[in-house]
């Protein structure tokens, strides 16, 4: 999954208690792999409706509305 603007494939969401705190994550195969820093309870459930921005350009979106690629 990509980025449906520049193709990036890195992303985060944000502490829906603390828009001020982020969770940087990477999607592979269809899956989000959390940065190893954070830690897993921490970690937030990520749904097809789950607001998140790319870390690349200005774009946000839904979770779902990411770009499926060939991975």
């Amino acid at each position: 999954m990509e980025c449906p603007f520049c193709g990036c494939r890195s992303f985060y969401v944000k502490d829906p208690d603390d828009e001020y705190e982020t969770y940087e994550f990477e999607v592979e195969k269809g899956e989000a792999n959390f940065h190893p820093d954070i830690n897993d309870s921490d970690v937030p459930d990520l749904q097809e409706k789950t607001r998140c921005y790319c870390n690349q350009c200005a774009w946000n979106g839904k979770f779902g509305d990411l770009k499926q690629t060939g991975d």
